[in-house]
């Protein structure tokens, strides 16, 4: 339980105020997706080690630039393992996150998890995102599946008008990585972009990588 502790460090000393339910959460993560991950590869070899600062973290990066108000309904496409959304569930309970993927195996261990931590917040659905009818959400979330232009085509359609936080539109949030200059270029969007190491106090793991927001 101690080590369990010690590993979430990496994310409490950024994000303080998880109820007691939220740390058990985050804490059944590691064994679970280590259970799983011998059964179904979804996170590297070499990276199960360093889930909370690898996946875990880098997930809520989002979290420390969108503060999600309750009633919200974001879709997660391409979400592999779960990530951006299953962090993203736990850490904004009010919200509604649908996790989607083509491969079917990879949203195994996506229910096993759901089902682990008791996520009453979180659906998902073996689906590609250009398939999904006749459902709207207030942002579409992404890790790393594909090219913003890409990204942009799937997420847009997805996104409804009206929009519930005033802080921020309705639009597409993903996480990058490396120099993005051509993928940006060819895009011909014109994306906010924070820089995650500037976010946790320079961590150096995170050097490159990047969020990129396109409002709607």
């Amino acid at each position: 339980m101690e080590e369990a502790k010690s590993k979430l460090e990496v994310i409490t000393k950024y994000f303080a105020d998880f109820t007691p339910a939220q740390l058990q959460q985050l804490s059944a993560l590691e064994g679970v997706y280590t259970e799983w991950n011998e059964k179904i590869n979804v996170i590297s070899r070499k990276d199960i080690d360093a889930l909370y600062e690898k996946h875990v973290l880098h997930s809520l990066a989002i979290a420390a630039v969108f503060e999600f108000t309750d009633g919200l309904e974001i879709v997660d496409i391409g979400t592999g393992g779960g990530f951006p959304g299953i962090p993203l569930a736990i850490m904004f309970p009010g919200v509604t996150f649908h996790l989607v993927d083509s491969i079917g195996k990879k949203l195994k261990v996506v229910e096993a998890v759901i089902e682990a931590l008791g996520l009453t917040n979180v659906s998902v659905q073996h689906i590609r995102a250009e398939e999904i009818k006749d459902r709207k959400f207030d942002f579409v979330v992404s890790r790393a599946v594909a090219p913003l232009k890409d990204l942009w085509e799937w997420g847009k359609p997805l996104l409804r008008k009206e929009r519930k936080m005033e802080a921020f539109t309705n639009g597409l949030i993903c996480l990058k990585g490396g120099d993005l200059e051509k993928e940006i270029a060819d895009s011909r969007l014109r994306p906010h972009i924070w820089e995650i190491k500037d976010l946790f106090d320079r961590e150096e793991w995170f050097r490159e990588k990047f969020i990129l927001y396109v409002p709607l």
